[in-house]
């Protein structure tokens, strides 16, 4: 039984069909109207499981407005039904706007968990760090590109990315810009469809992997790029991370730092990467 006045937050496949819960699809089937990123590629789905609830179309272009739409048919005791071309809406996907504006009004958000494309491929990585940032897309353009990856340089967990395949190469590009050529890179594409593919290797190895062959170029990207752990410790004596551990609890970064410097003889700068790094990952807590 569904709620009053609900808007049902549905995760849909991110490629074969059959990668819906049943939980969804009864929901989908039963709700007054879906609110759809695009209706022609949901239409394919619902057609695929014989569902006929109607569509109002909601995008990043037009997701301010139409959120006032569905506000009113909440409003009239409607229940209503988001769903984006493929995985979670709201992951690097329309949605957001709307789940705010509805909770604003008092209304029940329940979200239908299913497909989603970073886990799904992190999943399959044999990635043992038990820590990740997803980050989603980065810039389009190089500039900004890079500086995106210079701020996320000093993380220690896994960082996960989206990247459409004119991009790519260009991504990777400034990836081995940026971290140099042999952090590893685990690159899934068009996961759960014909031609899923999932390479592991380092970032120059992968590059080439890709340049070598132009099909592989195709498709929908999830970068799992490792983390700067390894780079950022072994400049480090145990030593002198203990300091500054230490310090961090008790002192701001830059006075931490200034001080573990002078007292171990380190270099200052990568204690400070060090520092910022320590401090992203959350510590001291």
């Amino acid at each position: 039984m569904l709620s009053k006045s609900a808007l049902y937050v549905v995760a849909t496949p991110i490629g074969n069909l059959n990668d819906i819960s049943l939980r969804a699809l009864d929901i989908l089937a039963k709700v007054d109207v879906v609110a759809a990123e695009h209706t022609q590629v949901s239409g394919h789905l619902f057609a695929a499981h014989s569902i006929s609830t109607k569509f109002i179309s909601l995008h990043q272009h037009n997701e301010a407005i139409v959120s006032n739409k569905i506000l009113a048919l909440l409003n009239s005791g409607k229940n209503v039904a988001l769903v984006t071309d493929a995985g979670t809406p709201g992951i690097s996907d329309p949605g957001a706007i709307l789940v705010q504006r509805i909770r604003a009004h008092g209304y029940s958000i329940i979200p239908i968990p299913g497909a989603n494309a970073a886990i799904c491929a992190l999943s399959a990585s044999g990635i043992t760090d038990p820590h990740f940032l997803f980050y989603g897309f980065l810039p389009t353009k190089t500039g900004l590109r890079k500086r995106a990856l210079i701020e996320l340089k000093p993380q220690l967990c896994t960082l996960i990315f989206y990247e459409a395949p004119h991009r790519i190469l260009e991504c990777i590009i400034d990836m081995m810009e940026v971290y140099g050529t042999q952090r590893d890179l685990t690159i899934a594409r068009e996961l759960t469809k014909l031609f899923e593919t999932i390479h592991k290797g380092t970032l120059e190895e992968v590059y080439s992997w890709l340049q070598g062959d132009s099909n592989q170029q195709k498709g929908e990207f999830v970068l799992l790029l490792s983390g700067a752990e390894t780079m950022e410790k072994s400049e480090i004596s145990e030593q002198a991370q203990h300091t500054l551990k230490c310090l961090l609890f008790e002192l701001p970064l830059k006075q931490a730092v200034k001080l573990t410097t002078e007292i171990t003889g380190e270099n200052k700068n990568s204690l400070y990467q060090l520092a910022l790094a320590l401090k992203n990952a959350g510590y001291p807590e």
